[in-house]
């Protein structure tokens, strides 16, 4: 009853016209800086920081908390329109809603996405609200051991990302992962592979990579496929589902919202692990599978519900214990301590006001991504109707700029176009470019966490903690169920030619 009262009073506080005022502007902030490649959600929270410095505590926690949640819907905006991830959580979106974008489904996309974020969201919260302080102690049980295993189970989402090439997607997982070798040791601050170029001693930036295996891959693609001659211009019609249609994706957004929210709530675990991890799930009990990477709307909703639900999990760690459990939600923290609050248990007894009146605001955010998002459905679907060669000109020019304004770096600059020529050559052989992103993302952690595990417990450890264990063995099934899969239909077929032939 008390936790009802709470929240109540949260929320009547948070309705009142500056809250939201700061919320629909914090939303509206997120969602226009989502949409472009290489900004980060953090890097938006970020921005904003300073404007906070000088308002109420409540009202700056506000704004920040919407453009969290409008930053972290929009990344997947541009996923859908122009093939280019704005967020590394964003990456499973694209795997179906490019092309159903690409097949002029792209409003069907679109409004999919908004409606398992807005799912996500609501869940996310939910479960944050309900269950932050028992939930934050379930993951102090995490160790290095166990977020290792939960790496292992990461990638042993390649075995269907591969389908039935799962030979180039090895290849294509093991160059993600030795591309986190170079740059400097996480343990012991020795360079490795750094070639003498300064540069190089933090490695690569994950937003480079990703924005050109992806955005630059794919237009050198067209534009070697481009035919000069062919001036007709093909424009799309789009329709929009009625609410019924995404009622019958119900499961779906939550089951990716149950993961989302359970990884998210493991600190440094990062909300690309979930999406991956939802989609992976999905493709799996789906029994529609086969459409997975074509335009499977069930692989847009488990992407956008996982990516939002990470919001609400990822707060649990820092409320409950004061540990911040992503980027974002460091920027939060140093947002709340400030202002002189430390984060953690205590806030729930000395600052009730506040912790529920956030609660409320993460709610009122989500219902204001779903309206703002609503009304722009309109204009992000647009872009899939401008002429090929001005559109082309244009995702060029975003790629270039993004992946110059995450550090200041013409640097980055030549790594994204590196890596757009590595994406063009891996399109042209048909190896897929989603393992290289899943090596870099999780390389790096696994790396990390190994080290610890083998110096703390030696080998020992990842069979005697049982939740390593576990997660080792379910790694190890997800990748051993698909060439089960292939073997009986193989055997099937086999039977039914020898049937026909007596």
């Amino acid at each position: 009853m008390e936790l009802l009262r709470n929240l109540f009073d949260g929320t009547v506080l948070m309705m009142g016209f500056m809250p939201l005022l700061m919320i629909f502007i914090g939303v509206a902030v997120g969602i226009v800086l989502g949409t472009i490649p290489g900004i980060s959600t953090s890097m938006a929270v970020a921005l904003l920081l300073p404007f906070t410095f000088t308002m109420n505590p409540l009202y700056g926690m506000a704004l920040l908390l919407g453009c969290y949640k409008g930053g972290n819907y929009s990344g997947c905006i541009p996923a859908v329109t122009i093939n280019t991830p704005g967020t590394p959580s964003s990456v499973p979106t694209l795997f179906d809603g490019y092309p159903m974008a690409k097949s002029g489904r792209g409003g069907e996309a679109l409004g999919i996405l908004l409606w398992s974020s807005f799912v996500g969201g609501i869940f996310g919260t939910l479960v944050l609200v309900l269950f932050a302080t028992p939930m934050a102690r379930w993951a102090l049980n995490f160790w290095s051991a166990e977020y290792f295993a939960l790496c292992v189970l990461g990638l042993a989402s390649v075995a269907t990302l591969g389908g039935k090439h799962w030979q180039k997607a090895l290849i294509a997982v093991l160059f993600g992962l030795l591309l986190n070798t170079m740059g400097t040791d996480p343990l012991l601050g020795t360079q490795r592979y750094t070639f003498g170029l300064i540069r190089l001693f933090d490695g690569f930036h994950l937003m480079p990579i990703l924005i050109g295996l992806f955005a630059l891959g794919e237009l050198f693609h067209n534009l070697e496929n481009y035919k000069t001659s062919d001036q007709k211009h093909e424009k799309h019609t789009y329709t929009y589902p009625k609410l019924l249609y995404y009622w019958k994706l119900k499961w779906e957004m939550l089951r990716a919202s149950v993961v989302g929210t359970l990884v998210g709530i493991l600190p440094g675990a990062g909300s690309a692990i979930a999406s991956f991890l939802a989609y992976d799930l999905e493709k799996r009990v789906s029994k529609n599978s086969a459409n997975f990477g074509k335009g499977a709307p069930e692989g847009v909703a488990a992407s956008g519900a996982s990516d939002s639900a990470n919001t609400g999990g990822s707060l649990v760690p820092m409320l409950a214990l004061g540990i911040p459990g992503a980027p974002t939600v460091a920027v939060l923290m140093s947002a709340l301590m400030i202002h002189g609050i430390n984060p953690g248990p205590e806030m729930f007894r000395d600052q009730p006001t506040l912790v529920y009146g956030m609660f409320a605001s993460m709610f009122i955010a989500s219902t204001f991504v779903l309206f703002i998002g609503w009304a722009g459905l309109r204009v992000w679907v647009r872009t899939t109707n401008v002429k090929k060669p001005i559109l082309y000109t244009f995702i060029f020019l975003f790629t270039i700029i993004g992946s110059f304004a995450i550090r200041n770096s013409m640097f980055d600059v030549g790594v994204c176009i590196a890596f757009g020529l590595i994406g063009w050559i891996f399109k042209r052989f048909g190896y897929p470019v989603a393992p290289v992103v899943l090596g870099v993302v999780l390389g790096r952690i696994m790396e990390m966490n190994f080290r610890r595990a083998i110096m703390r417990d030696g080998a020992a450890g990842f069979y005697t903690r049982p939740l390593a264990l576990i997660f080792l063995i379910l790694a190890v099934a997800a990748i051993v169920y698909p060439f089960i899969q292939q073997y009986r239909a193989e055997r099937k077929a086999k039977l039914i030619t020898e049937d026909k032939r007596e």
